[in-house]
């Protein structure tokens, strides 16, 4: 029995499965405090708990899905290619949401680290935080961090911001479809896309397009304050 739980495909199997568990019960409540993610993380979590099972072990089919992170990112650009239109009339406020969001995240991170006194690699290691997993551990790794630390801060991140979203963009009034793809994008990366593609195919396009916009003003400016020496 022992060999099964070792085995990449009993790891992808409890991941794809726990992920599964996770949508059936989303859409039965209905609840976004039940997201898909989260409660699939709970499962495995509780899974490798009862049965003792390592996690060098699990991250041997983890791994495997990590792969495709990137390619699933990438895809995004499909929706956004079908809102081209959009983009182009409203280019001037994407761009700007877009650099006033990103530079909030990065500054409010390192005000919050001196605030609780976080050491400067912790501190590296949570300013990429609203970026896609793929930069965001590259960016981690660059300014050093520790890259383990900064998934975990990704992922509650995009968590977080999907089961707020929507009540956030009511509770400040934001109507516009353009304005709530670049918000949600730019501040909970792929996992908050998510619950922008529920919404509507344009904030989906544009939730896809801040991702990428994101990532970049962040590699950029996290860069450039790293080389004077602010964190």
């Amino acid at each position: 029995m022992k060999e099964i739980f070792t085995t990449p495909v009993f790891a992808l199997l409890i991941s794809l499965l726990a992920f599964e568990i996770g949508i059936f019960i989303n859409r039965k409540t209905r609840l976004a405090l039940f997201n898909p993610l989260m409660l699939a993380i709970l499962i495995v979590i509780g899974i490798l708990l009862i049965f003792k099972i390592p996690l060098e072990d699990y991250k041997k089919g983890g791994d495997f899905i990590s792969m495709f992170l990137t390619p699933a990112t990438v895809i995004l650009a499909v929706p956004l290619y079908k809102n081209i239109n959009s983009l182009k009339k409203d280019y001037a406020a994407i761009i700007g949401g877009v650099l006033a969001g990103s530079i909030t995240a990065i500054l409010s991170v390192w005000l919050l680290g001196k605030a609780f006194g976080l050491s400067p690699q912790l501190l590296a290691s949570l300013i990429p935080k609203s970026i896609t997993t793929p930069l965001g551990v590259e960016l981690s790794k660059q300014l050093g961090g520790i890259p383990s630390v900064t998934v975990a801060a990704i992922v509650i991140t995009g968590i977080v911001g999907a089961v707020l979203v929507q009540s956030l963009l009511k509770l400040l009034g934001i109507d516009d479809k353009t304005a709530k793809g670049i918000a949600i994008g730019t501040s909970a990366h792929a996992l908050g896309t998510t619950k922008a593609v529920e919404l509507g195919e344009t904030e989906g396009a544009m939730s896809g397009l801040a991702i990428g916009l994101a990532g970049l003003v962040t590699v950029i400016a996290a860069t450039i304050l790293s080389k004077l020496g602010i964190f």
